[in-house]
């Protein structure tokens, strides 16, 4: 065998060993590929519904006023152009206070109480309705104005107060209780202390499927 033919040859070899090998390296490739974790891009974590209604319960509980709360949830999770959570009254719609919550109040036979029920909308999402028992002897004629004659969320008025908020009773629902964008994913019973620990507002919240992204 001459030079030229154990030259031949050996390109040959090269050749088919080359092509045998790629076969396999791009096996190994695809397995690399199939065992590394999927990952989604930042902030498109997907999070389990029954989660989120624990997140957002826990946050509930944590903070002293609902709509600060809400506005803060809000702008985390994207869910209107600006993140402020503006209240809606339902009026015509007066319930009497149950016996818990006037003695909760500690409220004196005769004594004034007010009434009222709003929406606390985000963008066009509404994220809870409430309903609102409060002695108006605990606050200020300028804040009984803003709440008689505007739509104004009832911590943003009391806010001057420096009231703490206790939590009576709290629970969730997954799936939630009722149906559609109005289904009730949390309930939340609490009663608005100021300084010194006077209650003035028994609140009952219900947390709305419309609030989870």
């Amino acid at each position: 065998m001459g030079p030229s033919d154990r030259h031949d040859r050996l390109r040959r070899w090269q050749a088919a060993s080359l092509l045998a090998a790629a076969p396999i390296a791009s096996l190994s490739a695809t397995d690399a590929a199939a065992a590394a974790p999927l990952q989604s891009p930042p902030g498109q974590q997907r999070i389990a519904p029954a989660a989120l209604v624990e997140r957002l319960h826990q946050r509930v509980l944590s903070g002293q006023s609902a709509t600060a709360t809400l506005e803060h949830w809000c702008a985390e999770h994207g869910l209107a152009e600006q993140a402020r959570v503006r209240a809606v009254r339902i009026h015509g719609h007066d319930k009497l206070a149950p016996a818990d919550v006037l003695q909760a109040l500690g409220a004196a036979p005769g004594a004034e109480l007010r009434y009222r029920r709003v929406q606390l909308v985000c963008g066009s999402r509404v994220l809870s309705e409430a309903d609102n028992w409060y002695l108006p002897g605990h606050l200020s004629p300028a804040m009984n104005q803003v709440l008689d004659n505007t739509d104004e969320p009832f911590g943003r008025v009391v806010s001057p107060l420096g009231f703490q908020r206790q939590t009576l009773a709290d629970q969730t629902f997954w799936p939630p209780r009722g149906e559609g964008d109005h289904g009730v994913i949390l309930e939340v019973r609490a009663l608005l202390r100021d300084r010194q620990r006077q209650p003035f507002s028994y609140v009952i919240e219900s947390y709305l499927l419309q609030a989870l992204p």
